[in-house]
């Protein structure tokens, strides 16, 4: 007994684990900081249609917290620190919050929004849903949610029938990192998303790597079947897209479009200088 106190005491004292506890700690204080000033914002950025990457068919809203000195923090920087707490619930009601008030003031656009499968049956979260779809009959159809794969595998039945009841009114559901997070095909066939991203490792150099073009091509098949379009994610060079065009993919994103940014062209003058 002694020996494994003595063991505990020792990892506790770990150079590294100190560290990282200290970094989360001090991600979570800030990320509660941002949300009681409100100094959070949404970065968007635009996912065009392949056939015609002129036309923008969606953006995706992207979270960003703003530090004490004004930096915008991006999401990787802070939402593994976030997500099993309380406060990752109050994160997705902000972003929720942020998008929807961006649907009603632009009825031109759709947008989706990350959310985490934890937030599913949250009061507060359902409660900024349905203040804001109250705020326009077009804002639902407008709306997609996006939820990651590694996400959605957590609770998958609880995410098939929060989906059945919100897609009746119109919302649809994107799956988020597809590839990445091993769906079971078993799940994936009850889930019936709307649009499914195939995630960037498997986008990244496909013009050239085989191995990339028979597993993008492989998770573009399984999608058809199932009637979801597809977005292809982290899309930066001309080559990458001109063999996405070819292999039938829907939609592309990524940086050879478009960085997310908190000043969208949508947004009109006086927004930009709020935001």
């Amino acid at each position: 007994m002694a020996q494994r106190r003595r063991g505990l005491h020792a990892a506790d004292q770990d150079p590294l684990s100190f560290v990282a506890r200290d970094q989360d700690r001090r991600t979570i204080a800030m990320v509660r900081a941002a949300l009681e000033t409100r100094r959070l914002r949404l970065a968007f950025q635009p996912i065009v249609l392949a056939r015609d990457v002129e036309r923008i068919a969606f953006y995706e809203g992207l979270i960003r917290v703003m530090d004490e000195k004004g930096r915008v923090i991006p999401a990787r920087d802070f939402m593994a620190a976030i997500e099993t707490l309380d406060l990752g619930r109050l994160v997705d009601c902000a972003s929720l919050e942020m998008g929807l008030r961006t649907l009603h003031r632009h009825p031109d656009i759709r947008l989706a929004i990350n959310m985490s499968a934890r937030s599913i049956g949250y009061p507060r979260w359902m409660q900024v849903l349905k203040k804001g779809l109250a705020l326009s009959p077009t804002i639902g159809e407008r709306l997609i949610l996006e939820i990651t794969e590694a996400s959605a595998m957590t609770v998958p039945e609880l995410v098939v029938e929060f989906m059945d009841s919100l897609q009746r009114e119109g919302i649809a559901f994107a799956l988020d990192d597809f590839g990445a997070g091993f769906t079971a095909f078993r799940y994936f066939r009850d889930f019936q998303f709307d649009i499914v991203k195939i995630d960037g490792q498997f986008i990244r150099n496909i013009h050239s790597d085989p191995d990339n073009q028979v597993l993008a091509a492989a998770l573009i098949s399984i999608a058809r079947q199932f009637n979801m379009f597809t977005v292809a994610e982290a899309v930066e060079t001309a080559e990458e897209a001109r063999h996405l065009q070819a292999s039938g993919v829907d939609c592309m994103q990524g940086y050879l479009f478009g960085a997310p940014t908190v000043f969208p062209g949508f947004a009109a003058p006086v927004e930009r200088r709020q935001a």
